[in-house]
């Protein structure tokens, strides 16, 4: 039997723990992960590229479990009544290929994307940071805040968005947890004295909605809108300001903000500040960028983390996933006594 959380317990699960107790944890398992990096299989995500938007499957294993997460990203499904990404995620045992846990990650992929960013946070932004300007309110914007809350004690944010309304859905949704929100009239508006910087746009373009000149000494740069070829944010300047980390150059070099540069530009693969390979942040006036596109590992970790915090709860079911024949050379017998004879 396949263990598996539905969209309803899922939403229960994270409604009962809380969202920022929930992001805190999958820090944790983030951080683990992130300094084993080497021992995981990576490859660039397998992305189905259309006019409307793209549909991607993004597996790992460690050798002794397997992951993948089925996502899409359709930056037009708001106008029509969907959201522009939904998944759903799958763990595996290796030595038998058995899946063993299965669950919605339209919601747990907000909470990784911000942990995440949290998790980065801690070591490359200051740690004296107390301001966070947010370029985009939609759907992970919540999420980001209460990851920046939870890495760095950040309540004081100042955003911008094209979309009047959903600023005000995050301004509605964000002040009663206690957040100081300054709702910005331009993106130059909101960076003004923020020590953190997320951009968080959904648009299949190469936009620039941070330039180069917007970007004061200090900042921390948490890039995190650029996810597919063609789609960027920043001034391709900006990149040159300070050094830039990323989760996994190969896959980063088609789809963050490095695709504006040339092959030879130098990053350093944010695994390696943790297994101590690399410095993070290491000045107050040093300006860091985290180009992220997201990375299989991220889910990996995200997936365990929910399996093993749901041990022992209401908030998963099993389910009859995979047929399991009495003799499993004969999966014809689980059917052929009940054919109609001559069918």
């Amino acid at each position: 039997m396949t263990r598996f959380v539905d969209v309803r317990n899922m939403v229960r699960w994270t409604a009962t723990q809380g969202p920022e107790k929930i992001i805190t944890g999958i820090m944790e398992y983030l951080e683990n992960d992130f300094k084993r990096w080497e021992s995981f299989d990576k490859t660039p995500r397998v992305a189905s590229h259309t006019p409307f938007g793209v549909i991607e499957l993004m597996p790992t294993s460690d050798r002794e479990t397997y992951g993948f997460k089925y996502v899409n990203g359709h930056p037009s499904n708001p106008s029509r009544g969907f959201q522009t990404v939904t998944a759903f995620g799958v763990l595996a045992d290796v030595h038998n290929g058995y899946p063993t846990f299965l669950t919605e990650m339209t919601v747990l992929t907000a909470l990784r994307t911000a942990a995440t960013s949290g998790m980065v946070a801690k070591k490359l932004a200051r740690p004296d940071s107390t301001v966070m300007a947010m370029i985009g309110t939609g759907s992970q914007s919540e999420f980001q805040a209460m990851a920046f809350r939870s890495a760095l004690g950040i309540t004081t944010l100042r955003v911008w968005d094209t979309d009047p309304a959903a600023m005000e859905k995050f301004v509605r949704n964000m002040t009663p947890l206690g957040f100081d929100i300054t709702v910005a009239s331009s993106a130059q508006e909101a960076v003004l004295g923020a020590d953190v910087i997320t951009t968080c746009t959904a648009d299949k373009a190469n936009a620039t909605i941070l330039t180069a000149e917007l970007v004061k000494p200090g900042v921390h740069i948490n890039a995190i809108g650029g996810d597919c070829p063609g789609k960027t944010e920043l001034d391709a300047a900006i990149l040159e300001l300070g050094e830039v980390f990323v989760e996994f150059t190969e896959q980063t070099r088609i789809e963050g903000e490095i695709q504006q540069m040339p092959a030879d530009f130098t990053v350093t693969e944010f695994w390696q500040v943790l297994d101590g390979q690399g410095p993070g942040r290491k000045s107050a006036d040093q300006i860091t960028i985290f180009d992220s596109v997201g990375f299989a590992i991220e889910d990996f970790a995200a997936l365990r983390y929910v399996r093993d915090a749901v041990v022992g709860t209401d908030f998963f079911e099993e389910i009859d996933l995979v047929a399991n024949p009495e003799n499993p050379k004969d999966l014809f017998g689980l059917i052929g006594a009940l054919s109609p004879v001559g069918s």
